[in-house]
Parts: structure tokens; sequence; C-alpha cells
């Protein structure tokens, strides 16, 4: 096991219609709007960009952000990323039950190894910490959006 490897999983149940969240979701540089953990984020028109982002413990990770799909029939989005944290992130947004009025399903899915000296370094120890971590900022993230879903209705 790469213990600088991390797998992550998370599935957010959306009282919106799949075309709403997805429109939410592909504008990584509006995050910082509704997303208290992402503290920056930016876009440029070549599908690349650059974000930062701290959840509760005292660090920031910064990564470089390149489009690897998009695929609005599918709800697919997909980002390779490099800098602190190297793979990739990805959204996939369906309809709830199958049906677009019954609401929706976000599920986030990341495969990341750190390169951050201090984290790696810590890598161990820190590891439930950094998987709690996580968590926080996933939840934070989940309410968020909810919240950015029912202020466009």
């Amino acid at each position: 096991m790469d213990v600088h490897r991390y797998r992550f999983r998370s599935l957010w149940t959306l009282d919106a219609p799949p075309g709403a969240v997805y429109a939410v979701l592909e504008r990584p540089e509006e995050y910082p709007l509704w997303w208290p953990q992402v503290r920056e984020a930016e876009r440029t028109p070549s599908g690349t960009g650059r974000a930062r982002f701290r959840s509760v413990l005292p660090y920031d990770l910064v990564v470089t952000a390149r489009e690897s799909r998009r695929d609005p029939a599918a709800g697919v989005l997909e980002t390779a990323l490099a800098g602190d944290l190297e793979g990739w992130a990805r959204w996939t947004v369906t309809a709830r039950g199958g049906d677009s009025s019954a609401g929706s399903h976000a599920l986030f899915e990341q495969e990341v190894t750190v390169r951050r000296g201090l984290l790696r370094a810590l890598a161990v120890p820190g590891r439930p910490l950094f998987r709690a971590n996580h968590r926080l900022m996933m939840r934070g993230g989940r309410r968020g959006l909810r919240a950015r879903l029912a202020e466009a209705v």
C-alpha cells in the first residue's frame, strides 16, 4: 500500500434535477461562492485552472487542474490534478431513482497521491486526520451546494 495515495468517494443526494446540479458543478471558478473550503478557483478558456482549498487542518492544498472529460449527456465532469495532489477527480451526476423530477445524486470520486512534503512526512500518523479532514470538506461542499441549488429555484 502506498501511504501517500488516497481514494475518496462521496455520494450527495440532492433535491434538484441533474441538469441544475451539473450546471453548478461545471463552473469550478464559482466553487468558492458556495463551498467554504474551496478558497480560490480560477479557470481559463482552455479548460485548465488552479485551485486552493483548506478544510479544518491548518494547511492549504494548491492544485493545477486540467479538464479531461466533460460529458453533459452522461453527467460526467473529470479533471486531472497536479501540484500538492496528483491524480484525478470526477463528478458523476445522475437522476435519483432514474427520475429527474425526484432529484439527483452527485457522486464525487477522487484518486490522488500527495506530493506536498510535510503531508508526505506525516503520511502514516496523519492518515486518519487527513481522511477526516476530507470528510469535513465534503460535508461543507454538500451543504453549500444544497444552498446554492435552493437559491436558483
